[in-house]
């Protein structure tokens, strides 16, 4: 019998390292996508020791890139001819604002347009069972998709915040619109929301005064609290056949009808469609 795959972005992070662990546990043939080949390797090889699997490999990717988005996926074809997990898990918020090579505001294209186009690369390799899950954030819910969204991230000038819940928005809206197309193939797709996760990312004392900081501290999770949630989905058989829901703490969350039928999701589709129309054609490759 084939070895399952898992495909999980920013294995290299905090919470990307304890999915990784948990999903290698769990039997699985684990390819972790990272932004370094170096770091990749180096974590690896802790999470062999972990856990006892050896099958793991690391594909090297830079998420702000499209081109290397499309090589990525070239290369985990190479590697298997299914995929049984894809975790979208990495994320960046720019502290200034950067175009990429491709000509899009830089956290959009990492948090947004990479998982969008990695999934769409691999949908050929997934079948009924196979799950989605990628990873959002609170700040959804402040989130507006303007028509610069795509090159400057947000309207006016840049501010990091309301990029990066603009992001998670975004990639919201993706999730539940994949979750209708996908559904008769029998693939599910959902979202999962970490909380507030002591991670790169988020870094306290960037954001609080001291005082705010430990009134929050309780609040923080550590890597593995934040990434139970997206665990659950991944691995759990309570979550077989649940498809187009957002979770926090392993619960679905009650979303208003404004967030299952956003009036821009099938539009944002169609208008990412366009943007990445050069890159989606090796989707049949």
């Amino acid at each position: 019998m084939m070895k399952k795959t898992a495909v999980i972005t920013g294995a290299d992070g905090g919470m990307g390292s304890e999915i990784t662990k948990a999903v290698a546990l769990a039997g699985y043939h684990v390819i972790m996508v990272c932004y370094t080949s170096f770091k990749g390797e180096e974590r690896k090889s802790r999470i062999v020791l972990d856990t006892g699997n050896d099958d793991i490999e690391v594909v090297q990717a830079d998420l702000s890139s499209m081109e290397s988005v499309v090589e990525a996926a070239r290369k985990i074809k190479r590697k298997t001819p299914s995929v049984e997990l894809l975790m979208n898990n990495a994320g960046t918020m720019c502290t200034h604002f950067t175009r990429t090579e491709d000509g899009f505001e830089h956290t959009v294209a990492v948090n947004y347009l990479a998982p969008y186009l990695l999934t769409r690369l691999l949908l050929p390799l997934m079948h009924e069972g196979s799950r989605i899950v990628s990873m959002v954030s609170c700040t959804y819910a402040i989130g507006k998709i303007g028509p610069n969204f795509f090159t400057k991230g947000r309207e006016g000038s840049f501010f990091r915040i309301p990029i990066y819940s603009n992001t998670k928005l975004a990639l919201w809206l993706f999730t539940r619109e994949l979750s209708e197309r996908v559904k008769d193939k029998g693939i599910t797709v959902n979202a999962a929301d970490p909380g507030i996760v002591s991670t790169n990312i988020i870094r306290m004392d960037m954001w609080f005064d001291p005082l705010t900081d430990i009134l929050f501290r309780p609040f923080i999770r550590t890597p593995r609290q934040g990434a139970d949630t997206a665990i659950n989905l991944l691995l759990d058989e309570k979550y077989e056949g649940v498809t187009g829901g957002m979770f926090a703490s392993s619960k679905q969350r009650k979303l208003s009808d404004k967030y299952l039928h956003h009036p821009q999701m099938k539009e944002l589709w169609e208008q990412t469609e366009k943007k990445l129309e050069s890159f989606l054609v090796s989707e049949n490759l």
